[in-house]
């Protein structure tokens, strides 16, 4: 949930009792990037200087998929 709503959370003693229990977790997160992270238990990698996303992360990943797109759209287009 957005850290920004935690003050407005409200919680039946059920659901305390259970998230007590490790049944389940509630995460407040300030970003997209540390929410991706919980989710996937993945790195979502940050630039580096020269503009590029360390390998194995997330960001990576969307990065390297966005390419392929872009190539494919190229080559649809130049086709069309």
């Amino acid at each position: 949930m957005p850290i920004q709503n935690v003050r407005n959370l409200h919680l039946s003693d059920e659901i305390i009792d259970a998230a007590h229990q490790g049944k389940f977790h509630i995460y407040a997160v300030s970003t997209i990037d540390e929410g991706m992270e919980i989710l996937t238990g993945v790195p979502t990698g940050k630039k580096n200087k020269d503009g590029y996303f360390p390998a194995g992360t997330i960001n990576y990943l969307v990065y390297e998929k966005l390419k392929k797109y872009a190539k494919l759209s190229k080559k649809t287009s130049e086709i069309m």
